[in-house]
């Protein structure tokens, strides 16, 4: 049998980066051994359930490029089946009707945490053949073996074994009929032909009953991965102001989907000292068994480096696209500017996200406002005009508007003036960006263009003297 593993969130909220490391590991498992890997939407939760949430789901998934082989299954589709299995279930003597109310079920749960117990069902209906109580809609629970123990080899944890003298007889089904989570899991596993679980550690409490209860059908339980769950910088769980929010949030602020899935794949999983891997890379050498068995803690500023370094990298047609995309978003006119691909060129080293992108790429298309303060207040002196004079006039004479002739013409006038280039570039670096930290200027230059750098370094000048004028 091929390995087939599986993603089944609940569509409660959108799918965060918790959510979205299983799913890349759950995906990554299937490639990587040729099998198959679906998608199953566990909406059993109506009150909670959306239809905006299962969209977030699947728009964060078509965006990582985290495609399912097969799927999207509901389990709110399946609920005949669920009831069937619970009447076999019945009727084999696995499962049982429950007539304890929840006012019994508080007082017992008192009475045990006041005996320092375990607050657990005690079993009470379990060989219940009375009259049932009248007016009482019954739960159905499992009748959970006596004695012996749960064991099985967590790929990721090593060996588990939980007494089931441990674990009381779970609800499996509602007094309305609904089926709980550790029915529905069990079920869907079986028909679906999982072979593999990967899912949070938060679920190891489950799986002992959910193979006692694999074993009540006669199935044989999948092999389980339990991967450590993700903390922030300070050691707390993961939450939003660690950045526990939509994998979309991280789409509409700049990051690169191949850089989140290099980042969240180096959360608990390493290959050496490898620190960016391709997709193709992933898929080749990934395998849950080599995933650590220590939390990880997530860390927004290694996150930004990994996305800079796919920022560098990428294909200029594409980063062009998303560049463009991004700054008609931001109400700029592209019209007057160079082609996004050569903004997105200029400014890949220089930017985390596509959002800063866009920002710094806006005096390329528009004017800016003001000069940054302090380096105006240390470039844009009088003593600059000079140089920025005769610059000017030798970059009006240039027949040949490009990064080299920028480049030699920016380099004779500051040999004719016998200053050093820092006397000539870093005032015209200010002049023609606003700003103090910018790419190279022949570069800048030439994406700029010719017209717009000459109306630049004269709007320069005129600062320069009104600020002689002003020291007068």
């Amino acid at each position: 049998m091929s390995l087939r593993t599986r993603f089944a969130p609940s569509p409660t909220g959108y799918l965060h980066v918790g959510g979205a490391r299983t799913a890349l590991f759950s995906w990554l498992q299937a490639r990587r051994f040729g099998g198959q890997f679906v998608l199953r939407i566990e909406d059993t939760d109506r009150e909670r359930s959306t239809p905006e949430s299962v969209q977030a789901i699947v728009d964060g998934m078509q965006w990582l490029g985290l495609d399912y082989d097969e799927g999207p299954f509901y389990q709110t589709d399946r609920f005949d089946r669920y009831r069937e299995v619970i009447d076999q279930l019945l009727k084999t003597g696995h499962a049982y009707r429950c007539y304890t109310s929840q006012a019994e079920l508080d007082a017992l749960r008192e009475k045990q945490m006041a005996a320092g117990e375990k607050p657990r069902y005690d079993g009470r209906y379990r060989d219940f053949t009375g009259e049932p109580p009248a007016g009482v809609d019954p739960v159905i629970r499992f009748r959970n073996p006596r004695g012996g123990s749960v064991v099985f080899e967590d790929c990721v944890r090593g060996r588990i074994e939980v007494s089931n003298d441990e674990l009381d007889d779970l609800v499996i089904a509602r007094s309305d009929g609904t089926p709980t989570y550790n029915l529905t899991v069990v079920i869907d596993d079986i028909d679906m032909g999982i072979t593999e679980v990967i899912r949070g550690d938060d679920h190891i409490n489950n799986t002992p009953r959910q193979i006692n209860i694999y074993k009540a059908l006669g199935a044989e339980p999948p092999t389980f991965g339990h991967v450590p769950m993700i903390l922030g910088d300070d050691g707390a769980r993961l939450s939003k102001r660690h950045g526990a929010v939509s994998v979309l949030w991280y789409r509409d602020n700049g990051y690169l989907p191949e850089a989140l899935l290099n980042y969240l794949v180096r959360l608990g999983w390493s290959h050496g000292d490898q620190e960016l891997f391709t997709v193709d890379e992933m898929k080749t050498l990934f395998d849950v068994r080599d995933v650590n068995k220590a939390p990880s803690s997530f860390n927004t500023s290694k996150l930004n480096w990994i996305n800079q370094q796919y920022l560098a990298k990428a294909d200029a047609e594409r980063l062009g696209g998303l560049l463009r995309a991004r700054l008609q978003d931001n109400g700029v006119d592209l019209a007057d500017g160079p082609d996004p691909s050569v903004a997105a060129d200029l400014l890949r080293e220089r930017c985390e996200t596509l959002v800063q992108m866009a920002d710094q790429a806006r005096f390329l298309y528009e004017e800016f406002a003001d000069y940054d303060a302090n380096a105006a207040k240390k470039q844009l002196r009088p003593v600059a005009a000079e140089g920025m004079r005769a610059l000017r006039t030798a970059l009006d004479g240039l027949g040949t508007w490009n990064a080299e002739a920028i480049q030699q013409t920016i380099e004779a006038t500051a040999e004719t003036l016998g200053v050093g280039m820092g006397k000539i570039g870093q005032p015209l670096r200010v002049a023609v960006t606003g700003v103090g930290a910018a790419p190279s200027n022949d570069q800048t230059l030439a994406a700029l263009g010719k017209n717009k750098t000459l109306a630049r370094i004269d709007r320069a000048l005129a600062f320069m003297a009104e600020r002689e004028a002003a020291q007068r």
